[in-house]
């Protein structure tokens, strides 16, 4: 039997970008994908940009919460998507990583964070076929 693929999502805060394509990736893969997100300097709370830029394409993201990058969830992980945090996510071998240079949703108006999120969807997308699971 094999194991279902974990996704770890990693940003500096930890309270938009990974956030996002944490929500879209749970709402497209279902339970076929462990999806985990994580920052390396965790914000005290999601960016609400970023929430109300989900709640538009149906996703709620407001439960979720900025949590602490941990060497155990990125060495437990299948695939480290990283997100602006450069030299601080440790590197396991034996974990695939993909670093995915967006714009940072902090500080940023609607509109700005919405072409954020479209380009985060299209790389979840990207990457669940890579994965070979149907989103």
């Amino acid at each position: 039997m094999v194991s279902k693929p974990s996704v770890l999502f990693v940003c500096v805060h930890n309270a938009g970008r990974s956030q996002m394509a944490q929500g879209f990736l749970s709402r497209l893969a279902g339970d076929a994908v462990e999806v985990r997100s994580a920052g390396t300097a965790p914000a005290d709370a999601i960016n609400p940009v970023a929430v109300e830029a989900m709640a538009e394409v149906g996703i709620d993201i407001t439960g979720y919460t900025p949590k602490i990058l941990t060497a155990d969830t990125v060495e437990t992980s299948t695939v480290v998507i990283t997100m602006g945090c450069g030299d601080t996510c440790p590197y396991y071998p034996g974990v695939t990583y993909r670093d995915w240079t967006l714009g940072d949703p902090a500080g940023q108006d609607l509109d700005t964070v919405r072409q954020i999120r479209d380009q985060i969807e299209q790389r979840v997308r990207d990457l669940l076929d890579t994965l070979g699971i149907r989103g």
